[in-house]
């Protein structure tokens, strides 16, 4: 065998695929929640989160929601609201806006001419202030809740309110678009002057429905 036979001999070996590992078992015993298991406590731990994150938090009853929008709309000013396929009528049934339905054929810059979005959610994380969309009906694509500079988004309670990341992983699917929102769209500079906006929402406005 010549020299270089041995080193292309030893560059083959060192890139063959070794024997699999046997798997080992993941250890779960870790705390899945550090919160109490009662749904009002959730709820007020996740009004406090988003508080936090500078999100505008509202709460209501299924049959308030139609007023309740209609009223942050009108103060707002919002005249024009990008609608996704799937959300219920009746949520903007009470309000004095051109709805803007998104068909798939809604680009960037006409959403950007929009006042508003009206979305609901996947699930809401009490633990991080913390809302999920992937996509699902009443939600749309992942362009409506980053164009509009104003996001209202439509959080159930108790259905869509879980305590934490380990909850809400295995009531998602990993095959679906996922957007994790935790409070309005921000950064900062090396001044730390913080600039809201940016790359997404300016105004982050969560409606918390009870029962």
């Amino acid at each position: 065998m010549t020299s270089r036979e041995s080193i292309l001999a030893r560059i083959r070996a060192a890139l063959a695929d070794p024997a699999p590992a046997p798997e080992q078992p993941i250890p779960r015993d870790y705390l899945r929640t550090h919160s109490p298991d009662d749904p009002a406590a959730l709820l007020d731990l996740l009004h406090h989160n988003l508080a936090d994150y500078r999100a505008r938090v509202h709460r209501c009853t299924e049959a308030e929601l139609p007023g309740a929008l209609a009223g942050l709309l009108a103060e707002r000013g919002s005249r024009t609201v990008a609608v996704p396929p799937g959300l219920p009528p009746a949520w903007l049934g009470a309000a004095a806006v051109t709805a803007v339905p998104d068909d798939g054929t809604l680009t960037a810059a006409r959403l950007d001419t929009v006042d508003s979005v009206v979305t609901g959610c996947a699930l809401a994380i009490a633990e991080t202030g913390t809302i999920m969309l992937d996509g699902g009906p009443g939600q749309g694509r992942r362009l409506l809740s980053l164009v509009p500079d104003h996001h209202l988004c439509v959080v159930r309670a108790p259905g869509q309110v879980v305590a934490s990341v380990p909850l809400a992983l295995p009531r998602l699917d990993p095959a679906r678009p996922q957007t994790w929102i935790s409070g309005p769209s921000a950064t900062s500079d090396i001044e730390l002057d913080r600039v809201e906006g940016v790359h997404g929402p300016r105004t982050l406005e969560v409606l918390l429905v009870e029962g």
